[in-house]
């Protein structure tokens, strides 16, 4: 596991947002960064699940959230335009974005593979991210420090048999992440680095090993370490990078 200890007030003021909030490891990277004094903006395609966060921050006493419903395999490039100029209107900038959604779509084989789940995988993982990192950024300019994290995988850095079109989306993820860290690289105050979190207990874990004892694997809270350190300011220094969550 990665190894750090986030002090208390880490994110205090900082205003981030979560894509894939609604569950899983997004859920609880959103409940940690809220923990730790941020203002977390839960974007996700599921409004009952973004409400059920929300709820379950202001419970815990932590900063008010925002929520924000958004279906990344259908939003249009003005949706984007749109989102930009309503974080900008309500927060006046952005602090941290944390690039967690994504879908496995069909584990089959290349030859198998219909053009319509590929294009679907790629949409959401990398079409949305790219959208979010580019139409977002003049935001995270006008923070002192500000952290874009993509998510990433095993398969994206070693490709595997049957890993399709999440393989090659995960690729490409790794890719745009470098291509934007060595653009912001002594020009800006933003950094960008990716995480593999590694076989985790979520819902898509499950559905890609159905055969697996999920209690084998580690709960998305325990693998927060990394999501902390590259989302505060102790990474401050840290661009280009590819994170293991364990």
């Amino acid at each position: 596991m990665f190894e750090y200890s986030a002090r208390p007030d880490l994110l205090k003021n900082r205003i981030i947002m979560v894509t894939g909030a609604g569950r899983g490891i997004g859920e609880a990277a959103a409940k940690a960064y809220a923990a730790h004094g941020a203002t977390v903006l839960l974007l996700g395609k599921n409004e009952d699940n973004l409400n059920r966060v929300y709820d379950e921050i202001e419970a815990a006493g932590w900063a008010q959230p925002a929520v924000i419903p958004l279906n990344l395999e259908t939003a249009l490039p003005h949706q984007y335009d749109e989102l930009a100029a309503t974080v900008e209107r309500e927060f006046g900038r952005l602090d941290g974005l944390l690039l967690n959604a994504s879908i496995v779509g069909p584990r089959s084989p290349i030859e198998q593979l219909s053009g319509d789940n590929f294009m679907r995988v790629m949409q959401v993982n990398v079409n949305a991210t790219f959208m979010l990192a580019s139409t977002l950024l003049p935001l995270l300019k006008l923070a002192d420090d500000a952290s874009v994290i993509f998510t990433s995988s095993s398969v994206g850095r070693k490709g595997r048999a049957y890993w399709g079109g999440y393989a090659v989306s995960k690729f490409a993820t790794e890719g745009l992440m470098q291509v934007l860290a060595d653009e912001l690289d002594g020009t800006s105050s933003v950094r960008s680095n990716s995480i593999n979190p590694g076989a985790t207990r979520t819902d898509m874990r499950a559905k890609a090993y159905p055969g697996e004892n999920p209690e084998v694997n580690p709960l998305p809270a325990e693998i927060m370490p990394a999501y902390l350190y590259l989302m505060g300011p102790d990474s401050q220094e840290v661009n280009g990078r590819a994170f293991d969550a364990q």
